[in-house]
């Protein structure tokens, strides 16, 4: 039975500011819960006035807190901005404070502007671009994550603190072959960013899959795909709530970010020119819309496309009620266990 989890980015809707998204996001947490999906993500950004989240830690801790099962993680931590140790020792609180709900997804991407990169790495990495050091630093991280540091470490002994029996689960995030081939060769779990619109994700699973070696972390390989929906009683509901999706995505394609992510009325007035509206159209081809039915067809074409028994659903609806109608019939669509 395919799983179902859920990425979240705590978007500003238009028109409210940033403690209403990150109550939004806590509703649709609590509602995930109740519902039966899987895990619940959240991602970091810097410096993104339309994007609530910026520590994903502390949002998992107090998800972690007004929720019962589902498992709370990050989608993810941008491991090049922060020393690998540190982050060992948050999540292995975490851990500690809620065990076997944690995941510690992991990504090398800056989350943000230069600027804000300049900033989280001021004095830091003068010898090497931060970027560089990612491979090793997952190296690192499974190893202090398992109080498995070798003995020819640098830090030789180190603990990360709490040392408890338990680990979070750790994926790595992208949207590249390369990061496939380190998850592969690290034994860590594997998440492909397919809600970026990226070609390239069924090979990517693909040769993980056939590259994996058994690890600290997993014996068995492990992945799942993250995309968008947006499910509604009809189909022209569907396409209506995904136009936040698509002129929000288109503007930051162009350069131009949104403060907030629009309504579907402003995205619906927007003067769209011809270039435009094609490529709103070709990017459809990665997004699932529709009702229930239509979208479960998609879905499971998806998982079955990325040989996955879990995906991840990224809704970027702007009305909050409509939002949440949407993974509710997408858990009754899959039947999911409340």
């Amino acid at each position: 039975m395919l799983k179902l989890g859920v990425l979240d980015q705590s978007h500003i809707n238009e028109g409210e500011d940033a403690k209403d998204a990150l109550a939004n996001t806590l509703k649709l947490a609590q509602e995930a819960d109740r519902l039966g999906f899987s895990r619940f993500w959240m991602s970091e950004h810097h410096a993104s006035p339309s994007l609530a989240h910026s520590s994903p830690e502390v949002l998992i801790a107090h998800v972690a807190a007004l929720t019962s099962r589902i498992r709370v993680g990050s989608g993810g931590i941008m491991l090049p901005h922060y020393s690998a140790y540190k982050v060992a020792e948050n999540f292995r609180l975490l851990e500690a404070l809620y065990p076997n709900r944690i995941d510690l997804g992991v990504g090398r991407a800056p989350g943000g502007m230069p600027l804000a990169t300049r900033a989280l790495q001021e004095g830091k990495f003068p010898s090497m671009h931060a970027s560089d050091r990612y491979p090793q630093q997952i190296v690192d991280l499974i190893a202090y994550l398992n109080d498995a540091l070798p003995a020819d470490h640098r830090f030789p002994g180190l603990i990360a603190e709490p040392s408890i029996e338990t680990a979070p689960e750790l994926w790595l995030l992208g949207s590249s072959g390369g990061t496939a081939d380190l998850a592969a060769m690290t034994g860590a779990s594997y998440a492909f960013a397919q809600f970026f619109g990226t070609v390239g994700g069924e090979d990517a699973v693909a040769h993980y899959k056939e590259s994996f070696k058994p690890s600290l972390m997993s014996s068995t390989p492990k992945s799942l795909a993250a995309i968008t929906v947006s499910c509604a009683e009809t189909e022209e509901e569907a396409e209506y709530h995904m136009r936040s999706n698509d002129l929000y995505f288109l503007m930051l394609r162009e350069n131009r970010p949104m403060p907030y992510l629009p309504s579907a009325k402003t995205a619906a007035e927007y003067p769209y020119t011809n270039s435009e509206i094609a490529h709103i159209q070709d990017t459809r081809r990665f997004r699932v819309v529709g009702t229930p039915d239509q979208v479960k067809e998609k879905m499971l074409q998806f998982a079955k496309d990325f040989q996955t028994d879990e995906l991840l659903v990224v809704s970027a609806i702007h009305n909050t009620e409509a939002r949440l109608k949407s993974y509710r019939l997408l858990a009754e669509a899959f039947e999911l266990q409340a």
